[in-house]
């Protein structure tokens, strides 16, 4: 998966799709990094055979200790989501010429839960607030990245997953933790102009960065060893860890880092403003889809390399 620069700004996945380091709350299994002012000496670089994110790492994103009420689902006969036509994993059209993927998944074990009808409808991503906003829809579930501009047009429910950026180097240099320190004089490769590089500017200034005009010449870097790591969206480096393009070269260095000044708010579920009914039976939702498992059997099916 390598969605294209302009689509990640609007997007988070896209948070570009999208002050200091903030997990969201109930973040689990995953090893969040902040930089540290005074951080023992730099651990030395360990030979692996696979990528060192584990499968099993599942973010969750529900604190269990705010538990939201059962809102009145009486009023909600249907559910007409919108979602887009090809951002696979999330949304793609499947084998049988339906919408299939991740965020479909999900719509519709939250119609499970809600108990209501649910349909899904496919469109460009870029059409998907206007036809919210005209009615031809009730929500919008396709990796859409919450922001200012977009909350003046539309309501959010809660995050229901972030885009986090991780450092990648090749399998014989993975370090478990990353801080600046660390990287002092190190060559890391990021995507000029982006939201990664603005925060590698800012929190890791004695690193030694290497601009790219975009994701396959930054990786090629990487690859070639024209650079020690690479820094950007884990999502789209998970992917690329685990497909052939890689080779089989490079795997995860450190945790996730998710500080939402640089990288988002998060992906929430779009509903029309004022829409309070709709938007607090999602939130609900997802927490009870949460809370059974059903999130992370979605999440372990599609992400066999996890971001986190």
């Amino acid at each position: 998966m390598a969605p294209s620069q302009q689509a990640k700004s609007f997007k988070s996945v896209r948070g570009l799709l999208a002050v200091g380091l903030c997990l969201l709350a109930g973040l689990s299994g995953a090893n969040a990094q902040a930089p540290a002012k005074q951080p023992p000496a730099a651990p030395q670089a360990t030979p692996q055979t696979a990528p060192q994110a584990a499968p099993q790492a599942v973010p969750g994103f529900w604190d269990p200790r705010r538990r939201p009420e059962r809102p009145d689902l009486s009023r909600l006969t249907v559910i007409r989501f919108l979602t887009e036509t090809d951002y696979p994993p999330f949304n793609y059209t499947g084998a049988d010429g339906n919408p299939a993927g991740f965020n479909v998944d999900l719509a519709r074990a939250l119609c499970d839960e809600i108990k209501v009808t649910c349909t899904v409808q496919m469109r460009r991503f870029e059409t998907l607030v206007d036809a919210l906003t005209s009615n031809r829809g009730d929500a919008i579930i396709a990796s859409m990245a919450v922001s200012p501009q977009l909350r003046a047009r539309v309501d959010f429910t809660d995050p229901y997953y972030r885009v986090p950026a991780r450092f990648v180097s090749r399998k014989d240099a993975v370090m478990p933790e990353i801080r600046p320190e660390y990287l002092e004089g190190k060559k890391v490769g990021v995507i000029a102009g982006s939201a990664h590089e603005a925060y590698l500017k800012a929190m890791f200034t004695d690193a030694e960065l290497h601009p790219y005009p975009n994701d396959d010449a930054m990786r090629a870097a990487l690859r070639k060893g024209e650079v020690d790591f690479i820094f950007g969206d884990a999502i789209s480096l998970a992917f690329w860890i685990n497909g052939t393009d890689s080779g089989d070269c490079c795997a995860f260095s450190g945790g996730p880092f998710v500080e939402s000044r640089f990288f988002g708010e998060g992906i929430g579920i779009a509903v029309r403003k004022g829409n309070d009914v709709l938007r607090q039976a999602l939130n609900w939702a997802l927490f009870r889809v949460w809370e059974k498992g059903r999130y992370t059997d979605l999440w372990l099916r599609y992400f066999s390399v996890s971001p986190f």
